[in-house]
């Protein structure tokens, strides 16, 4: 028996097929690995397996040899035996433990009454099976993430083992597992096969992959370009298959002049990262790059002091501070930017106007004898916009009126009419059309050949090899390769960011 069985399906957005004619087979008691760049399809194909997207076409689609018709309402998808662990994990903070489990799944008695110490035992004992040390009345905001991720995988197991055949989706689940955490999942995962269930496990971490599953599905351009035996593949043959065949072409770092050391990390620790040291350059462009989870993307916000740092200390030309004391007010003091991966939430509000957001670093200097000069203001956005490009330039839109690309060009001018001496970035093009990436680009090279110091977070390999100057690659939270020169190519950052022989040592690979 088949717990999934998906034959051509295809779905477009724009005219762009983001999956095009795409077979899945998961057998009964099976773990199945679901790989594949960013953009191969992965989360499209995620996202219409639980009702979000409905398909163009698709030939045929089952679940537990069950035929299922598309499309799936949404919340419909539990009830066809399909159950989801996604990133973001779907918990509540303010409830307990014991209510994001229990909550509209308890089991009501006579004259509809719950018998709530039925209910603490199941999610009790729950708990007990992924060795979960916390009490069901505990809020999910109050306790660890490793523990939250622990419990939506031990209310999504729950789920699937109602049904009499399906299928467990685990989209990226050991993204913020420590070592410990994985091995737990694991077990979890082999229990729910042992069952009859089927497992779809999506990751990037292809040890993990190989050491987990019974077959692997590589996706890639939105096309399902093989099935694999896991105990019959290497990792560098799943590397091949999600890049394709493998381009001569290397990409080495653009040439520039370096002056003195602008900015110095040292010893700094935080959330994933431990003991991190490296320097940048005047005029140097540093990329930070690994899979999820990896601890890269969180160098930049410890280093403006929006996320508190453990230890470690920062010195930018010539002045030295503890980051343990650092804030973002006193970044933006010693002359830091910082361009988050979130736009409308982190980076920008998207409710206000554009002139709102790229005038609040520098609104103290529109006001005189008290009073806001709204006319000087709106000229000095207009023209910020304009030298941008951002379209249309016009600063009583709002943020969320603008497209992607228009609207990180806009939030990138907020930060560059400051003259920052370090810009830090994560994920600078993410969600941007291809005219718009190359625009921001270059203002950001055009930046550090002015003298200033760029620090790069992305998981986008082709942009840090056209990009950067040199690359630090993560692994659980330390570096542990250095890519420059003509080793700074797309293929081979895939390869340091996804083989899991990487080193444990941090290695150099230059030209």
């Amino acid at each position: 028996m088949n717990a999934l069985n998906i034959e051509g399906l295809t779905k477009t957005f724009g005219g762009e097929k983001a999956l095009d004619e795409v077979s899945l087979c998961v057998a009964a008691g099976e773990i199945h690995g679901l790989i594949g760049r960013n953009g191969s399809g992965k989360s499209t194909l995620i996202k219409v397996l639980s009702g979000f997207h409905a398909p163009d076409a698709c030939r045929s689609f089952s679940v537990a040899d069950r035929h299922v018709e598309f499309p799936i309402p949404p919340g419909g998808s539990a009830g066809l035996g399909l159950t989801f662990v996604h990133q973001d994990l779907g918990l509540i903070p303010s409830l307990s433990i014991l209510e994001n489990l229990r909550i509209g799944r308890y089991q009501a008695k006579s004259l509809g009454r719950v018998r709530w110490s039925d209910e603490r035992a199941t999610v009790a004992s729950q708990l007990r099976e992924f060795g979960i040390d916390a009490s069901v009345d505990s809020l999910i905001g109050k306790i660890p993430p490793v523990e939250r991720a622990l419990i939506a995988i031990t209310r999504a197991l729950s789920d699937t083992r109602r049904h009499q055949g399906g299928v467990l989706i685990l989209d990226e689940p050991t993204s913020f597992l420590p070592k410990d955490g994985v091995a737990r999942l694991f077990e979890g995962m082999k229990r729910v096969a042992s069952e009859g269930l089927g497992v779809v496990f999506v990751s990037h971490r292809l040890d993990e992959v190989l050491g987990i599953t019974d077959r692997i599905s590589v996706l890639r351009d939105g096309q399902m370009v093989g099935t694999v035996d896991s105990s019959n593949v290497e990792e560098d043959e799943l590397i091949e298959m999600m890049l394709g065949r493998r381009t001569e072409q290397s990409y080495p770092s653009v040439e520039g002049e370096f002056g003195d050391t602008l900015l110095s990390v040292d010893s700094l620790s935080g959330s994933h990262i431990d003991g991190l040291s490296f320097k940048v350059r005047k005029g140097e462009i540093l990329g930070l790059t690994g899979l999820a989870g990896m601890g890269h993307e969180q160098v930049v916000q410890l280093i403006f002091g929006a996320i508190k740092a453990a230890s470690g200390t920062i010195e930018i030309d010539g002045t030295v501070r503890q980051l343990t004391d650092m804030t973002p007010s006193r970044a933006i003091e010693l002359g830091i930017g910082l361009l988050p991966a979130d736009r409308l939430v982190a980076s920008g509000v998207g409710s206000l106007t554009i002139g709102e957001n790229v005038s609040l670093p520098i609104l103290n200097s529109f006001f005189k004898g008290g009073r806001l000069r709204a006319n000087t203001e709106y000229e000095h956005v207009e023209t910020v916009l304009k030298s941008l490009d951002v379209r249309p330039p016009r600063p009583e839109r709002t943020l969320n009126s603008l497209s992607g690309g228009n609207q990180q060009k806009a939030l990138l001018g907020k930060w560059l009419q400051r003259g920052p001496k370090v810009m830090l970035l994560d994920e600078p093009s993410q969600g941007v059309d291809i005219g718009a990436r190359g625009e921001i680009f270059t203002r950001i090279r055009n930046m550090a050949i002015d003298g200033g110091a760029v620090v790069l977070a992305s998981t986008d390999y082709g942009d840090l090899a056209h990009v950067c100057d040199r690359v630090l690659v993560f692994r659980y939270g330390k570096v542990v390769a250095e890519a420059t020169g003509e080793a700074l190519a797309e293929e081979r950052l895939v390869e340091l960011s996804y083989s899991s022989g990487a080193g444990k040592d941090q290695q150099t690979f230059a030209s």
